[in-house]
């Protein structure tokens, strides 16, 4: 992370520290938890979006920059950032998914692969909008009825990489929570762990009535099946593949 970034986190991260008010909120290792119960935000839908870009540096664009870098040295400081719009631009394939477990019992995913989309009206009562495969501006969404929240045990949001994509720490991956009342809530997926493939993002479980938020942003060097026993869950997980577009 550039010295301008750790410069703009540190002020972000002041922010939330000193309880000033704000129109975010940013989980960290310090302040890892929130909760919406008492922020009244327990009712509506909950939003949660993944966003990414990635350094033109990291896809070969400091080379093309040379002349200008040398005529703006300030710009050694600062690579540039591009967002990842088209697969001509650089190949980047983040998935958003969640896994869920119901006050019943029942146990599943909503992810792109194997087009498990889930239902926002009905069980798990958490829904994905659709597959962004190049980083678009909207990026993904998943969607959260928090008006059935008794129904709800516990969720567990990630992010991993598709195949043939870079690693976390070059495509600089962004999580909001937007519930319906009170602050938007922000993690990013900032550590420099080059080999990972899959990350723990944050966690929503139920205590007694109590909706808590849980930063976890713990990165693992397999897929699914691997941060499902870290959590505990129990699913059965086979290999998937996305239709060619």
């Amino acid at each position: 992370m550039a010295f301008w970034d750790n410069l703009w986190q540190g002020q972000r991260a002041s922010q939330f520290d000193s309880g000033s008010a704000s129109n975010s909120i940013e989980l960290t290792k310090r302040r890892p938890t929130i909760s919406l119960s008492k922020q009244g935000a327990a009712t509506g839908n909950l939003r949660v979006n993944l966003s990414w870009q990635m350094r033109t540096s990291d896809i070969g664009g400091r080379s093309r920059q040379s002349g200008k870098i040398l005529g703006n040295p300030l710009k050694l400081f600062k690579p540039e950032v591009v967002q990842a719009h088209t697969q001509g631009v650089v190949n980047v394939d983040l998935d958003l998914g969640c896994m869920y477990e119901l006050t019943d019992g029942s146990k599943g995913v909503v992810q792109p692969l194997g087009n498990f989309l889930g239902d926002l009206n009905d069980p798990p009562y958490v829904k994905l909008s659709g597959d962004d495969r190049f980083g678009a501006g909207s990026g993904e969404t998943v969607y959260v009825n928090l008006d059935n929240r008794d129904e709800i045990k516990r969720l567990l949001f990630f992010v991993y990489i598709y195949d043939q994509t870079p690693a976390f720490n070059r495509t600089h991956a962004h999580v909001t929570l937007y519930p319906s009342n009170g602050p938007r809530i922000e993690i990013d997926l900032d550590d420099d762990e080059p080999q990972a493939r899959s990350c723990a993002v944050f966690s929503l479980q139920n205590v007694k009535g109590d909706l808590v938020v849980r930063r976890e942003v713990k990165y693992v060097y397999g897929f699914q099946a691997e941060l499902d026993r870290l959590y505990g869950w129990g699913l059965q997980w086979g290999r998937g593949y996305k239709a060619k577009t």
